[in-house]
């Protein structure tokens, strides 16, 4: 590989080709043995067609071999994805659409002779509001063969997403535990018995769990699946995917900003105070709404026209966030499950496979509303320990500082011993102007919250 080329760490699975940077953008190199199925891929129109449905990435040849490897075929360019998400950060309804699109993109392939060979949601990310796929090599030509993938999409997909709907409960740690999917014999023994009374639950995790343990036998003579068959295990899959529920009850934080909106007009000054210190910040392309809630602030964010990501510890907040945007065709705003506390870390190979969070995220600006307490307080977190995460973020920040005599902190004191005795304004500001220059400061009218935007010190 030349000097100038560096293997992704992500991309090591697939002989068929691989992921690779060179000079800051990234490139995916195509292997002489899958000449065959790419070419079939382009020829046969499937590729166009995936695109022109905004349903796979858009890519550009690209003349030459880049990484001077002798098994190069083809390199092509894919559209840049400005923020790589995991399937761990997602919500069951983020979840459960990536499921569908994978489920679509197979019967799509199909009608070109061709099939999806892997079913991971690693494949699968958000562009401009909308789920897409960015694997180009996971399709090959199809041979009239069992879907290699099925088993794949049963512990990655329906297994989660089943625990969840039975459950009731919102748990996106779960592919964090099992990043490669969720094994068909846990998923089975986790569900409750009346799970089996669902044909398609029984066949797809009870009864694949079980012919699944047995031993492996030579076959007679090669499997072999028509087109129909596949088709119609397909529409199997999607009929139980779609009839899943979201779940849904309501958290601590549901409601926050509905409850706030009534406090005088606290809200509105807010928003006036915030609108206008990012509209006099030049420049301001990318941010991050940490503590997004249900998103009031990340959508002030979009209407600017500033691509937000917008996190929060509550699965539930960031579901109905998630919903309302899909409703509303909101193409700058990503909700993510995300508890600052607990960033998703690296892991995979070498911890190198899957980025953190935290070095993942960077952006112009920071929002931190109404979310230092919670961590302070709620999480025991100092305020130099939240000043040093907020600084990898973004260069701006603009947080909300809320004092101890506010009602919602002496709520939380209430369950808890007050040993905070560093918790003042004072504290909060000598903690941050480690990093940060105080460029405003405001107290919100009606209350004693006090905003600050702030510019991180470089060099």
């Amino acid at each position: 590989m030349s000097n100038t080329a560096t293997h992704h760490p992500s991309s090591y699975r697939d002989p068929s080709g691989f992921i690779f940077e060179s000079n800051g953008v990234i490139y995916r190199q195509i292997s002489n043995s899958f000449r065959q199925h790419f070419e079939h891929f382009i020829e046969s129109g499937c590729y166009d067609q995936l695109v022109k449905k905004e349903l796979l990435i858009r890519h550009h040849d690209i003349p030459g071999n880049l990484t001077g490897t002798p098994e190069y075929y083809k390199t092509i360019r894919p559209e840049k994805i400005e923020f790589m998400s995991y399937p761990y950060e997602w919500t069951f309804a983020m979840l459960k659409d990536a499921a569908l699109l994978t489920l679509q993109l197979v019967k799509e392939a199909l009608r070109y002779d061709m099939i999806l060979k892997d079913a991971t949601p690693y494949n699968i990310q958000w562009r401009n509001g909308k789920l897409v796929f960015i694997d180009t090599l996971s399709f090959e030509k199809y041979e009239q063969e069992p879907w290699i993938a099925y088993r794949q999409f049963c512990e990655n997909f329906l297994g989660p997403l089943l625990i969840m709907h039975y459950t009731r409960k919102q748990l996106p740690e779960l592919m964090l535990a099992w990043p490669n999917g969720i094994p068909l014999n846990i998923a089975a023994s986790v569900l409750p018995k009346r799970s089996r009374f669902s044909l398609h639950t029984y066949l797809h995790i009870h009864l694949h769990a079980k012919m699944s343990q047995k031993k492996n036998r030579a076959p007679d003579k090669p499997r072999s699946l028509s087109k129909q068959k596949l088709f119609n295990l397909i529409g199997s899959l999607e009929i139980l995917v779609n009839k899943l529920k979201t779940p849904e009850q309501k958290s601590q934080w549901s409601g926050y900003y509905t409850e706030a909106a009534q406090r005088s007009d606290y809200l509105d000054q807010k928003k006036k105070i915030i609108s206008k210190w990012i509209d006099e910040m030049p420049g301001i392309s990318k941010a991050a709404d940490l503590g997004a809630n249900e998103g009031e602030f990340s959508r002030l964010l979009a209407e600017k026209n500033v691509s937000t990501i917008a996190a929060d510890f509550d699965p539930y907040c960031i579901n109905r966030l998630y919903n309302k945007i899909k409703d509303d065709g909101e193409k700058n705003i990503l909700p993510l499950a995300i508890d600052l506390s607990n960033p998703p870390p690296a892991i995979g190979v070498n911890n190198e496979e899957r980025s953190s969070f935290i070095s993942r995220v960077r952006v112009d600006l920071v929002l931190a509303l109404a979310l230092i307490h919670h961590l302070a307080i709620g999480k025991n977190i100092p305020f130099e320990m939240i000043a040093d995460m907020f600084r990898r973020f973004g260069s701006g920040l603009i947080v909300e500082f809320v004092p101890k005599e506010d009602e919602k902190v002496k709520l939380m004191l209430e369950q808890k011993k007050d040993i905070y005795g560093n918790y003042t304004a004072a504290a909060f500001v000598k903690a941050f102007e480690q990093y940060y220059t105080v460029i405003h400061k405001e107290t919100i009218p009606g209350s004693t919250r006090v905003l600050y935007l702030m510019k991180r010190n470089e060099g």
